[in-house]
């Protein structure tokens, strides 16, 4: 594949055209209907750096992917792209095909706010509003839609319940979330974006900032919600990509290596570069 060139972009204007041939082609296929996210030659810049390279990857719905690599290797920058968050960032732009559901998500005039109610993300540290816990949850069905009282009460004991923390703060509702331990505040963010009623959620290591009693909360909770949502989690840890992905995904210097089912990736890599990455020989 041709690498197309880099031209200066505006911010926003995020998305530069493929050249044509084999690439636009391939750049038009729909996705499969088993498919959440799909990715066809997808290459990304900051400025004149290229972070990522041609990345081909279908990430099916209602699992658990993993992208595992070592520190710098693209996985937090394709995670951004998902949900359009490198937008704000001046200089980055993208080229290829990215597209949940079919929805083309490099097209310049793509609403992102409906984008990110989609597409919900959870950060590597806890990072909750400083209101009330109800508030928290409360808050982006607020700006979505207009709720009556009742119905807003409803959702925010639903996605309490699904982000298993509604039996330790049911009695405090209207006490900060700031009060809350790690874990709790994690859990609540989770429930913050589950609100919203996404189709995807997207975690950026989201364990790395809580003690183990904490991540093993976090990481039964991903279980749990695999059953309703597509998951992409970003992991430095092979155990908890093991434990709790369907699928694994691993990048070095911004390419994709390997991917394929957990289970076999961890067992049997059929890249020698993955079997060292895995094992623990580098990264």
């Amino acid at each position: 594949m041709t690498q197309p060139t880099t031209p200066e972009q505006p911010l926003g204007a995020s998305r530069v055209e493929l050249p044509r041939g084999e690439s636009e082609t391939a750049a038009r296929a729909p996705s499969s209907p088993q498919t959440a996210i799909s990715m066809r030659g997808l290459s990304s810049w900051y400025g004149s750096n290229q972070v990522l390279h041609a990345l081909d990857l279908e990430i099916a719905a209602k699992q658990v992917c993993a992208f595992i690599g070592p520190s710098g290797c693209g996985k937090s920058t394709l995670l951004r792209w998902i949900n359009r968050m490198n937008d704000t960032i001046p200089g980055a732009r993208a080229a290829g095909m990215l597209s949940l559901h079919g929805l083309d998500l490099l097209d310049p005039t793509l609403d992102v706010v409906d984008l990110r109610r989609r597409v919900g993300m959870v950060f590597q540290k806890p990072n909750p509003f400083p209101k009330s816990i109800f508030d928290n949850v409360a808050f982006g069905p607020r700006l979505h839609r207009i709720y009556s009282p009742t119905d807003l009460e409803e959702l925010v004991e639903q996605s309490l319940r699904a982000s298993a923390l509604w039996g330790e703060v049911k009695d405090r509702l209207d006490s900060s979330a700031l009060g809350l331990s790690g874990g709790q505040q994690q859990r609540l963010c989770i429930a913050r974006a589950i609100a919203v009623g996404p189709e995807v959620l997207l975690m950026d290591e989201p364990c790395s900032a809580l003690d183990p009693r904490s991540t093993a909360s976090i990481e039964e909770l991903i279980r749990e919600l695999r059953a309703t949502y597509t998951i992409v989690i970003v992991t430095h840890n092979m155990q908890q990509a093991s434990r709790v992905s369907d699928a694994t995904a691993f990048f070095y210097e911004g390419k994709l290596i390997e991917t394929g089912a957990t289970d076999l990736l961890f067992t049997n890599p059929t890249n020698r570069q993955t079997e060292d990455y895995v094992t623990g020989r580098f990264g």
